[in-house]
C-alpha cells in the first residue's frame, strides 16, 4: 500500500485532522506508528462509537498502524460511570472489548489496554504531574467538557486529574496519533501545546464527527462543542440512541420517532446516520418503496442522496424505512457474535438495569 493510499485511509470520514502534513510525514518516515482512541466504560455500545470511531480505528489498523483500544477504567471511575463502582466498570470492560471486536476491531494490529495497566506504573504518575505542572487550573477546568461536565458545575476535586491523565496516557503508550470525537479537542490541543515544553513528541490529532441523538437539535447546526455534547447520541439517553444490540423492531420503533424534517439535511439526525454510518460501512443506500410512490431507489454516494432528499424526491417516511433496513443489515453480524456470548449481555443488564433488546 502506497503512502498516499495509507494517508487516505487514515484521514477519510473525519471532521478534523491536526495537522495533515504531519500525517504524511510520519507515514513516510516512521516504520512503527502507534495510534489510539480512549473510551469510558459504562453502558451498551451505540452506533456512534461502534461505526464511526470503531470504523476509523479499523482504518488505522488497515493502514498498518498499531492501533490501541484504550479502556479507561480509572477515568470512568473519576467520571462516576456505573455509580463510580470500579469493579463494575472493569466487569463492563470485558463486554466493551467484545463489543468492539464485534464491529471488526480484531487482528494483529489491534491491541486492548486498560488504564489500570498504566496506573500501576510510577513513571505514568510522573508524567501526569509533569503535564499538570505545565497547565493552569483555569486551562484544566476548560477541558472538563470532555467528561460531559460543565465548567460552571461544582467541581469534584478528582475531575481535575482527568485531563492530565488523558494527556499522560498518550505519552505513556508512546502514541503518535490520538483519535477522538470533536468533543475531545480541548484536551488534545492541550497535549500538543504541553508536550514540546516537556521535550516530548506532540501527537497528531484526528477527530471524528459526533453523531447526534435521534431527537436532534431542532434543526440547528450552529452548535458549540458544549451544545453538541448535550445532544450527541449517548448511552444515557436510550430512546435517542441506537445500540448495537437493538433488535429490528426496536430499531424501527426508535427511527420512526426520530426527528426527520422533509427536505432538510442540516440538523436531521436520520440523514446524519446515512452520511456518517451507512455510506462509510455499506456500498450503497437502498430504499424500498411501492411503485405508486416511485418504486425502489438506490444511492451510490452521499452527494446523490443529499440532492435527492433536499429536493423532496424522497419522503421522511421512505428515508426512515431505508435507514431501518440499513442499520439492521449492519447489526446482524453483531447479533450473531453475541448469540454465543449472552452471558455478557446478562451481566450488562445487571450492571445497568437496562436489557439489551
Amino acid at each position: 500500500m502506497s503512502v498516499e493510499e495509507r494517508y487516505n485511509l487514515v484521514t477519510r470520514n473525519t471532521e478534523e485532522v491536526i495537522q495533515p502534513d504531519e500525517v504524511k510525514t510520519i507515514l513516510e518516515e516512521k516504520k512503527q506508528i502507534r495510534a489510539y482512541a480512549g473510551f469510558e466504560i459504562s453502558g451498551y455500545l451505540h452506533l456512534g462509537t461502534g461505526f464511526i470511531v470503531g470504523k476509523k480505528l479499523k482504518d488505522f489498523a488497515d493502514a498498518g498502524i498499531h492501533t490501541i483500544v484504550f479502556l479507561a477504567d480509572w477515568h470512568s471511575y473519576i467520571n462516576d460511570k456505573l455509580g463510580g463502582d470500579i469493579e463494575a466498570i472493569r466487569m463492563a470492560g470485558e463486554y466493551f472489548e467484545h463489543a468492539m471486536r464485534s464491529v471488526g476491531l480484531e487482528g494483529a494490529n489491534i491491541e486492548y489496554i486498560y488504564s489500570k495497566e498504566l496506573a500501576s506504573r510510577a513513571e505514568y504518575w510522573e508524567k501526569v504531574l509533569r503535564v499538570a505542572k505545565q497547565a493552569t487550573l483555569t486551562r484544566i477546568i476548560r477541558c472538563l467538557p470532555i467528561m460531559g461536565r460543565k465548567e460552571s458545575q461544582d467541581i469534584n476535586s478528582s475531575w481535575l486529574f482527568y485531563p492530565p491523565m488523558q494527556a499522560a496516557d498518550i505519552r505513556e503508550m508512546d502514541l503518535q496519533i490520538a483519535l477522538g470525537g470533536t468533543d475531545q479537542r480541548k484536551i488534545h490541543v492541550l497535549a500538543r501545546e504541553v508536550f514540546p515544553k516537556l521535550g516530548w513528541e506532540k501527537p497528531i490529532v484526528i477527530h471524528t464527527p459526533l453523531l447526534m441523538g435521534l431527537t436532534g437539535a431542532g434543526g440547528r447546526m450552529d452548535l458549540t462543542p458544549e451544545e453538541m455534547q448535550e445532544i450527541k447520541m449517548s448511552k444515557s439517553k436510550p430512546m435517542s440512541a441506537i445500540f448495537i444490540h437493538d433488535k429490528p423492531k426496536t430499531v424501527s420503533k426508535k427511527i420512526k420517532k426520530a426527528l426527520c424534517p422533509p427536505k432538510e439535511i442540516d440538523g436531521n439526525p436520520v440523514a446524519q446516520i446515512v452520511k456518517l454510518v451507512i455510506f462509510p460501512n455499506l456500498e450503497r443506500f437502498d430504499v424500498r418503496r411501492p411503485e405508486k410512490y416511485g418504486g425502489d431507489v438506490s444511492y451510490a454516494t452521499w452527494e446523490a442522496f443529499e440532492k435527492a432528499y433536499s429536493q423532496g424526491e424522497l419522503s421522511p417516511v421512505d428515508l426512515k424505512s431505508g435507514v431501518v433496513e440499513a442499520i439492521n443489515t449492519l447489526l446482524e453480524p453483531i447479533h450473531k457474535y453475541f448469540d454465543k456470548r449472552q452471558d455478557l449481555l446478562e451481566m450488562m443488564q445487571k450492571l445497568t438495569g437496562v436489557p439489551a433488546e
